[in-house]
């Protein structure tokens, strides 16, 4: 089987859902499982009403009506029949989440959130299902939550791979076409999961590794993996192949093409992984797989930006040492707060952290207790693969250097 991924960007609006069909017709659609993100800015809107239902319900009927007036409209343009049965099935989608806030007595946002903006994918891959069954284009519509078994790790669940297995394997038939959700999965109470925002990359890589794939493509809205991302970086150049471990390394370090963890399993089962464009797909793209480094061979940026830099050094001016290290990254682990950069001397440690689960707050008061803390909010992080002293100054322009940490091929810079 081949594993086709289509984001956001790309069934965005109807004419994006056509542009689908466009795109399974000419590179063909026999024996392919398609995973479909939730459409456009849905997840936005799917944590708006969230975040309504935590702020005492105000606003929640706005922020729900919201969902279903922008998934109506795509519905609009999509179907010629005024009254298709499509509307009372996603109407009875947007029931199910909305009965689900009127029932819900956890006060866990975690839990709340997994429960409810799952429903994004839910509805976009029931409208384009129901089109492509509308143009010819036969295919069976999974519900990923019966076949991605995971932990109860919500906002960021760990995969049960055994029963994934099993479960992927009984349900998928092989021989026609398949339509299901990515970022989803469902624990041992078969309460919905998430993978982590942009998962639907991984569900992809997952459910390729469990069907034995013989590749996977992710489409996009650029030509592949580009050497640093457009919105942010002029003369952006077209990577034609990368190794399994240099597209690790470059997820790890935060490149957005390709999720961090993505790749593992695609690399165990040594399944190319293509990253093309949804605008122009006969066009080569990038393939990541075994063999070629990278290429063309030239530096590759990466930037994370509204970083934490946290430094901290010891009250007595004695050493920072191993016990002290452990319980720093337990604190890291146990509030949520991701470890992209760290240098340490003798007396003191600095960190550069992504606050994206909002533990900053509550850590602080607890290190405070034990180190003298230094934190600076809004810094960003640059990240230079393969860099060169041409590379390194076009960061450095206009910035004032905090934190320098160099490598044989990566520099990393906090800037300010």
């Amino acid at each position: 089987m081949r594993i086709f991924k289509f984001g956001g960007a790309s069934v965005k609006d109807a004419d994006s859902v056509k542009n689908v069909v466009k795109v399974l017709k000419e590179v063909g659609h026999k024996d392919t499982l398609v995973v479909i993100s939730a459409m456009g800015k849905t997840t936005n809107a799917m944590e708006k009403v969230v975040n309504a239902y935590f702020d005492g319900k105000n606003g929640l009927e706005e922020a729900i009506d919201d969902v279903r007036d922008g998934h109506k409209k795509i519905i609009n343009d999509l179907f010629e029949i005024k009254n298709h049965e499509i509307h009372n099935t996603v109407n009875a989608l947007i029931e199910e989440f909305r009965g689900f806030l009127m029932w819900n007595k956890s006060p866990k946002y975690a839990f709340v959130y997994d429960q409810v903006v799952g429903y994004g994918e839910l509805l976009s891959t029931t409208i384009v299902s129901a089109y492509l069954n509308e143009v010819g284009l036969a295919n069976q519509w999974l519900d990923v939550r019966d076949l991605i078994k995971t932990d109860n790790s919500y906002r960021d669940a760990q995969i049960n791979w055994e029963r994934t297995q099993k479960e992927v394997n009984s349900a998928v038939n092989k021989n026609k076409l398949n339509i299901t959700q990515g970022f989803l999965g469902s624990d041992e109470n078969n309460f919905t999961t998430t993978l982590g925002r942009e998962g639907s990359d991984y569900t992809a890589a997952i459910l390729a590794y469990c069907l034995k794939a013989e590749s996977v493509t992710i489409w996009k809205d650029v030509p592949g993996v580009l050497n640093a991302d457009p919105r942010h970086f002029d003369e952006t150049q077209l990577l034609n192949e990368i190794s399994y471990r240099e597209a690790i390394e470059l997820a790890f370090y935060g490149a957005s093409v390709i999720h961090p963890k993505t790749l593992q399993p695609l690399q165990g089962r040594e399944i190319p992984l293509h990253v093309k464009s949804f605008v122009n797909p006969k066009e080569p793209g990038t393939t990541v797989g075994k063999g070629t480094k990278i290429s063309p061979e030239v530096p590759c940026f990466i930037v994370k930006k509204n970083q934490v830099l946290l430094k901290l050094s010891s009250l007595d001016f004695s050493f920072i040492v191993e016990e002290n290290m452990s319980e720093i990254f337990k604190l890291f682990h146990d509030y949520r707060l991701k470890v992209d950069l760290i240098q340490n001397s003798a007396i003191s440690f600095s960190v550069c952290l992504d606050n994206k689960f909002d533990g900053l707050k509550e850590i602080l008061s607890v290190l405070q207790e034990k180190f003298k803390v230094s934190c600076q909010e809004g810094v960003s992080l640059y990240t230079i693969r393969h860099f060169d002293e041409n590379s390194v100054e076009k960061i450095l322009n206009g910035y004032t250097v905090l934190v320098e940490q160099r490598g044989k091929e990566t520099i990393q810079l906090v800037v300010k």
